[in-house]
């Protein structure tokens, strides 16, 4: 708890961003631009916890965070806990709660008004309140004024795809679950495709898309859907998306959403939304490949099965960047504010999970990657980054830890 690692910014790398088919390198980061870099402190905060999948910080910094078998908690400024709702002993029991594979009780966010008295907290879980088959859904809990009690569950979105079927893999797999505010106001929802070939397509459905809605989970004005598409939709045509962050003001196309998922094996991709529009994911009947189940999500390859399928969808968004042409997990992502981070200040972080690293994303004037480096870090599997009301970075690692990452 007391080891302090500090690490000084390694060699830039270089990095590829994507055409619509193949990938063109980006430019390597100069030494000039590398001296600029914040050196960088990991300190420990919380350990030995099970399974951390996301934090959010409330006004006061009071730091709430998931486990995704037992629900959510909050550490309080003293550096105590309580179980606030889930599993057996939290303050608001959820019985309905579970986790299998990748499933469980992911995303957290904090109300926008919550030091204003709308003291609401929202949670994507896996519930089986539904079965045959069951759901993940988002909740939005109020908590009292001394974090004791949680008087009040609401099931704003109760119905986001699951995946029951075993077709390709197990139980549970792709569900998204990062959930955030954005400057808007309104609560963006990531949601997964489920290893169903039709899902992210699927208009009705909200597996494979972006969600956006108000605090009671209506449709958020704006989203720009297509005649015939639920309403919630802002973007579809999403694999799995791990992570959503929001273009900080001062920047060109402000408070525009960035996304982040993994491919299959390959084309690991950061897209810039755009209202009512297709990422271009369609798993599904794909000419001389063999498909278990109808899926051919595996089958194939950048050219064969298109993360962002340009032949199908010529309107589809184009990712920011590719990362390269073999998966390396891009996970959760994060947007650098402040004088602190130095010549990153205002750049984009990116976890990269089955890599265990951190990439720091310089994006142009139009939102596409400029160049890339890759911060000089411990091997971390990141779950979640966000930005902590003292200017650092904290994240929670699939090895049980919060911590966090402070810029000098």
């Amino acid at each position: 708890m007391t080891m302090l690692k500090s690490l000084k910014p390694r060699r830039l790398a270089a990095a590829l961003a994507l055409a619509p088919l193949a990938a063109t390198l980006l430019a390597v980061t100069t030494p000039a631009a590398w001296a600029q870099a914040p050196t960088l402190t990991v300190t420990p905060v919380m350990e030995k916890l099970r399974g951390p999948w996301d934090l959010a910080f409330a006004p006061g910094g009071a730091m709430l965070y998931t486990e995704k078998c037992h629900g959510l908690w909050v550490r309080l400024p003293d550096g105590s806990t309580r179980h606030l709702w889930g599993t057996e002993g939290a303050a608001l029991a959820a019985p309905d709660i579970f986790c299998q594979g990748q499933s469980g009780v992911h995303g957290v966010a904090v109300d926008p008004a919550f030091a204003q008295g709308q003291r609401f907290v929202y949670v994507f879980t896996a519930s089986n309140l539904q079965t045959d088959p069951r759901i993940n859904r988002v909740v939005r809990l109020q908590v009292a004024a001394d974090w004791k009690t949680v008087g009040q569950r609401t099931d704003i979105v109760p119905d986001i795809a699951f995946k029951d079927a075993r077709r390709v893999g197990g139980p549970g797999a792709h569900s998204g679950g990062r959930i955030r505010f954005g400057p808007d106001g309104y609560l963006w929802i990531t949601t997964g495709d489920n290893h169903d070939p039709g899902l992210p397509q699927d208009p009705k459905r909200l597996g494979g898309k972006v969600l956006r809605v108000d605090r009671d989970g209506k449709a958020a004005p704006g989203n720009g859907a297509p005649a015939g598409f639920d309403a919630r939709i802002y973007t579809y045509g999403h694999r799995n998306v791990q992570g959503i962050a929001f273009r900080p003001a001062g920047q060109p196309n402000a408070g525009q959403a960035y996304t982040s998922e993994h491919g299959p094996n390959h084309s690991d991709e950061l897209t810039a939304l755009v209202a009512g529009g297709n990422a271009g994911w369609d798993p599904q009947n794909r000419p001389d490949l063999k498909c278990s189940d109808g899926y051919c999500g595996y089958s194939g390859n950048p050219f064969t099965m298109p993360m962002t399928d340009t032949q199908r969808f010529p309107k589809a968004m184009l990712p920011a960047w590719n990362n390269e042409q073999r998966s390396q997990g891009m996970g959760p992502l994060a947007f650098l504010e402040g004088a602190q981070w130095k010549g990153w200040n205002g750049k984009l972080a990116v976890a990269l999970m089955r890599d265990q690293r951190l990439d720091i994303v310089t994006l142009d004037g139009p939102g596409k990657a400029a160049s890339v480096e890759t911060a000089d870090l411990p091997k971390l599997r990141l779950r979640s980054i966000v930005p902590g009301p003292d200017g650092a970075l904290w994240g929670s690692t699939d090895d049980g830890q919060i911590l966090k990452i402070s810029p000098k």
